[in-house]
């Protein structure tokens, strides 16, 4: 792709999103689409929202667990970036309309204190650079058809980056934890809609451990000249599958001792 190319892909994702009318697969429109094409597609939509006078609050890491990764064919995580107009109030209620087929996933969410970047990032590093840890929601949403009407044809991995990882939202607890309060593979949550038990997981479900999924993400950014910095959110990946949040409902999950963090949607 062409960095006009780039644009344009970009434009017609963020009139998605305002419109509420989700476009056509761009790995269709650009067979030859790269995951660099797609990382530089996701850059142009954040610069469009950024010129809309939205902030960068953090990032988001995706297909960390090997049951989404094998259902996209892909055997890497994704990122995306989180932006001040995503963040909802735990308890709250997201406006009708506001998203067009939002899901739900439960995630624990790193809180960092310091910046932290470059290729040769360690575990070590991800703890000492980490405020606190927190029980968390990502609403997911789709700019992009999950599925070509023509050809059956479904999204991969490069329409999933270039749409912004598919995030739309995410949703903090009031618990904090500091990093090494609890042993973060066994922390999980017991994840319900309108009272009913959807899924259930463990942290280890992120590439065997949360911690690991922040240093995947300092390195992957060290490639295109990004860092993690002092103040931002990460959401270290999902250790569910997304749970589809229809209107009207309310979604809820009970991390036990770690905390509680739900979601109504009008």
């Amino acid at each position: 792709m062409t960095p006009d190319q780039h644009k344009q892909a970009a434009a017609a994702l963020w009139q998605a999103e305002q419109t509420g009318q989700q476009i056509g697969l761009l790995s269709l429109q650009y067979p030859g689409m790269t995951m660099d094409d797609a990382y530089a597609v996701q850059a142009a939509l954040v610069e469009a929202r950024r010129e809309a006078g939205r902030e960068v609050i953090g990032w988001k890491i995706g297909l960390t667990s090997r049951a989404m990764q094998q259902a996209l064919n892909i055997d890497i995580p994704d990122s995306g970036v989180l932006m001040d107009d995503m963040l909802f109030d735990t308890g709250g209620t997201v406006p009708a309309g506001r998203f067009i087929q939002p899901r739900i996933e439960a995630e624990i969410a790193f809180v960092m204190k310091a910046p932290l970047s470059g290729a040769d990032v360690t575990r070590d590093d991800v703890i000492a650079a980490t405020d606190y840890v927190v029980p968390s929601l990502e609403i997911l949403d789709t700019r992009i058809l999950r599925a070509d009407p023509d050809s059956g044809k479904t999204r991969i991995i490069t329409d999933t980056i270039s749409d912004n990882a598919a995030n739309a939202g995410l949703v903090l607890g009031r618990d904090h934890h500091a990093i090494d309060a609890f042993d973060l593979r066994w922390v999980g949550a017991i994840v319900s809609r309108d009272g009913a038990v959807e899924e259930t997981g463990l942290g280890a479900g992120v590439l065997n451990d949360p911690i690991e999924g922040i240093v995947w993400l300092a390195r992957r950014m060290e490639q295109y000249g990004q860092k993690i910095e002092a103040g931002q959110v990460i959401l270290s990946g999902s250790f569910i599958r997304p749970i589809e949040a229809p209107s009207g409902c309310r979604v809820e999950a009970d991390f036990g001792p770690f905390g509680q963090v739900s979601i109504s949607f009008a």
